[in-house]
């Protein structure tokens, strides 16, 4: 058994897919080998039965049951006993080869997507992702499934033409040539197979996408009254992936048919031609029964090479699409490292806008457009060095872009407006880094004020949760995100709006946690809630994308600025947005105070 996901896999070759396939054969070369010597060790058992047994006929015609016979007849077991053991064998190699190419493609997939950032959603639909390593994947491995097998079958042609010619030329000739005509026969079925498979694929790369899409707004479909014309979208979809399944049928059912009828046609001509042969005299009785077993024999290697053949268009079909996955371009870390980590307790600083997010100081970000301010926080996590060329920001006075990026996420851990949960366990999905601990999990939820979800959830921390977190509200999903984030104890924490979807008594605690938890560290939170404002360090506003005023929530409360204006406005109209109910008390106390 093999451990997953596999080590060292490498840099594969994307510059065809004839190169593709052929870098992944070299790195499965080991067992891959093991597999053709198997191969061709069976069909090399398989070729001797038929000279064997026709010898064996001939010594018992003429000498009777002697001793002759007799070691023909171990011969013969001896041969059939190497081909029991090597073929048991070989089908365990041929199974590991599969399994290994395709479970590289699968993880050279999913290695792609999680370093392209956005640009994978931008370049590929989800469900071509999907059906990459769901299908394409499986496909490229069955080349290297049956490669044993091919080589095999080619190698049994060659030794049986050479063990038929010096007996008879004629019947030699018929089985050298017959062969290989019928697969030239055989082949022509082959391309226009690949381009209807190839057809298939798409229109069922399209459905998947469709069917994603669908699921995964259900309940905004619902919301609008639009699940009958989606559902008639992935209907009509269905029926044109039935439509090229259908044409995949016909064509591969043609070439079915004529693996069984033109083998068989040379049979019987072998076994005419040979009968007569014997009836004159010209072979003996056991040479026609060789001949005979060699041409039905040659049939199943026929059948191996014919499907070789289709298993290796299907995988140079899958091999263009998980090239297209692979060749899309990371949206970050493409340049080279040109610079050494800064020392910890490094500013963070954005140039465009003027924000610095200082080491141990909780640092909020207020502008009256939630985008700009988001955007903000967005590109201090360096997730896009090409659109975020323009507006440099620096750790410690490098730019990020010129420092390792795997370094770096550790470091600087953005969590953003709207949080995206996985399935799984809830404790997996907290600790994502694998290395904390269930009473830190615990503490983390504390801060977040996400008790109820653990209450909710059934078996605790290792309750599933359903796919992107259905099962909860958007709160909850909100706070179990801001739970993660904590739990990755970055050096720089950059929250969006970590609270937008609570009401105002779970945010009140939630701010008080959060400064408490991330005291001494450096932390940026885009808000513009006057309940977390208190609590911070700094609050600095933004306003067409710079930084004009800078200080404590309630010194830019009370100065009589046009930034202090346009703050308090800002914070009004938050107010205003959030307050429900039960809280129109507290927060006219707070308009009071806006007011002064």
């Amino acid at each position: 058994m093999r451990p997953l996901p596999l080590p060292r896999l490498g840099t594969p070759d994307t510059r065809s897919p004839a190169r593709f396939l052929w870098w992944q054969a070299r790195q499965q070369k080991g067992v891959l080998a093991f597999a053709v010597l198997m191969g061709v060790l069976t069909f090399g058992a398989q070729t001797v039965m038929p000279y064997v047994v026709g010898a064996a006929l001939d010594s018992g015609l003429d000498s009777g049951l002697d001793g002759e016979l007799a070691r023909w007849v171990l011969i013969l077991l001896a041969a059939a006993a190497v081909q029991v053991v090597t073929a048991a064998v070989g089908h365990r190699a041929d199974v590991v080869n599969w399994l290994r190419a395709a479970f590289a493609s699968a993880e050279l997939i999913g290695d792609r997507v999680t370093v392209t950032g956005h640009n994978i959603g931008e370049e590929l639909p989800t469900g071509e992702v999907v059906t990459t390593v769901a299908n394409d994947a499986l496909r490229l491995g069955e080349v290297y499934a049956t490669a044993a097998r091919l080589v095999g079958s080619l190698a049994a042609y060659v030794v049986v033409v050479a063990v038929m010619v010096p007996m008879s030329l004629s019947l030699g000739l018929v089985v050298a040539i017959g062969l290989p005509a019928v697969a030239a026969v055989l082949a022509l079925l082959v391309k226009p197979l690949q381009a209807r498979q190839a057809a298939q694929r798409e229109t069922q790369g399209r459905l998947t996408t469709l069917g994603s899409d669908t699921v995964s707004g259900l309940r905004i479909l619902r919301g609008i009254g639009g699940e009958k014309v989606f559902a008639d979208r992935y209907r009509a979809q269905s029926q044109k992936v039935r439509q090229a399944g259908e044409h995949v049928a016909v064509t591969q059912s043609w070439l079915d048919a004529l693996q069984v009828l033109l083998p068989g046609l040379m049979v019987a001509l072998v076994l005419w031609l040979g009968a007569r042969q014997a009836v004159a005299g010209t072979i003996t009785p056991g040479e026609l029964v060789t001949f005979y077993g060699y041409a039905a024999f040659l049939t199943w290697p026929l059948q191996n090479i014919t499907e070789s053949v289709q298993f290796l268009t299907r995988a140079v079909i899958a091999s263009r699409k998980i090239i297209r996955v692979l060749s899309t371009e990371p949206a970050t870390g493409t340049t080279p490292v040109r610079a050494a980590m800064p020392a910890p307790g490094a500013e963070l600083v954005d140039e465009t806008s003027g924000v610095t997010v200082a080491p141990g100081r909780l640092t909020a970000l207020v502008c009256a457009d939630p985008d700009q301010s988001a955007a903000v926080a967005t590109r201090m996590a360096r997730l896009d060095d090409d659109a975020e060329a323009g507006t440099p920001v620096r750790l410690g006075g490098v730019l990020l872009r010129d420092l390792d990026k795997a370094a770096l996420r550790r470091r600087v851990v953005l969590s953003e407006a709207t949080p995206h949960l996985f399935s799984g366990s809830l404790r997996t999905e907290l600790d994502v880094r694998g290395t904390t601990s269930d009473d830190e999990i615990l503490a983390a939820l504390h801060v977040a004020d996400a008790q109820d979800v653990l209450d909710s959830t059934p078996d605790g921390l290792d309750g599933e949760l359903a796919e992107k977190g259905r099962t909860l509200s958007g709160g909850q999903r909100q706070r179990v995100s801001l739970a993660r984030a904590l739990l990755t104890d970055a050096e720089v924490l950059l929250l969006v709006e970590p609270t937008s979807a609570v009401d105002a008594h779970t945010e009140a605690r939630i701010a008080e946690r959060l400064a408490a938890a991330r005291r001494g560290r450096a932390t940026l939170v885009v808000t513009a809630s006057p309940l977390v404002l208190e609590h911070a360090d700094e609050v600095l506003l933004l306003h067409d994308g710079v930084v004009r005023a800078r200080g404590t929530h309630h010194d830019l409360l009370d100065a009589p600025t046009e930034a202090g204006a346009r703050y308090r406005e800002i914070v009004g109209r938050s107010l205003d947005d959030d307050a429900t109910t039960e809280d129109h008390e507290r927060a006219g106390a707070r308009r009071t105070e806006v007011a002064r």
